[in-house]
C-alpha cells in the first residue's frame, strides 16, 4: 500500500505543470472530446509505466544493495531539481496535424512524451525501491491521471489558477526527502 500511495503523490504532484499536462490541454482544445483523450491517456500511461517499472525492477534486481541505495538517493534528488525545472511544449510539437481520431493521437503522443520525461524515471526509481511493481505502476498511473485528467475536463481556465511554483517546490521537496531518506536509512 506504501509503494501506491507514495507513487500516487509523487507523480500527481511532479505532473503539475509538466510538457504532458501541456499536452492533455492542447489535446482538449483540438478534439473537445474528453473520454477519447482521457482513455488515450490513461491507456499510454499504464503501457508506458508499466515497461518502467519493469526495467526498475530488473536494474534492482541485478545491482547490489549498496550501489541501489545510492543510485536511488542520488536519483531522487535529481528528480527534485527537475522537478523545479518548468516543462513547455515545442511549437512543432503542437502544430503537427493529427492522422488518427482522439483516442489512438492522445495514446501515441502520450507514450512518446512520456518516454524519458521525469513521471518516468520516477516510475523507475520507485519500482526499483519498492517490491510492489503492481502498486507502484497503479500508484504512478493514478497520479498522472489525477494531474491530467481535470485539465482535460476543465481546461485552461483552471491550469491558469495553480500556483505551479508551490507545487514544483513541494514536488520537489518530496524527492529531495526521498533521496536523503534513501541515502541515510539501510537499503532493500
Amino acid at each position: 500500500m506504501e509503494a501506491f500511495l507514495v507513487s500516487t503523490g509523487v507523480v500527481a504532484l511532479a505532473e503539475i505543470g509538466d510538457k504532458t499536462q501541456l499536452l492533455a490541454l492542447v489535446l482538449a482544445a483540438r478534439f473537445r472530446k474528453p473520454v477519447p483523450i482521457i482513455l488515450g491517456t490513461l491507456a499510454a500511461t499504464l503501457l508506458n509505466h508499466a515497461l518502467a517499472g519493469a526495467a526498475g525492477r530488473f536494474v534492482a534486481n541485478l545491482i547490489g544493495p549498496a550501489a541501489m541505495r545510492w543510485i536511488l538517493g542520488i536519483s531522487f534528488i535529481a528528480m527534485a531539481v527537475w522537478t523545479l525545472i518548468p516543462d513547455r511544449l515545442d511549437d512543432k510539437e503542437q502544430s503537427q496535424p493529427s492522422r488518427f481520431g482522439p483516442f489512438l493521437t492522445t495514446l501515441v503522443a502520450f507514450f512518446v512524451l512520456e518516454m524519458g520525461d521525469k513521471t518516468q524515471i520516477a516510475t523507475v526509481a520507485l519500482a526499483a525501491q519498492y517490491a510492489s511493481l503492481v502498486g507502484v505502476v497503479a500508484g504512478t498511473t493514478l497520479g498522472m491521471m489525477i494531474a491530467n485528467v481535470p485539465v482535460v475536463l476543465l481546461g485552461n481556465g483552471m491550469a491558469k489558477r495553480l500556483p505551479l511554483r508551490v507545487v514544483h517546490g513541494i514536488a520537489a521537496a518530496i524527492f529531495l526527502v526521498m533521496g536523503l531518506v534513501v541515502l541515510v536509512s539501510p537499503m532493500l
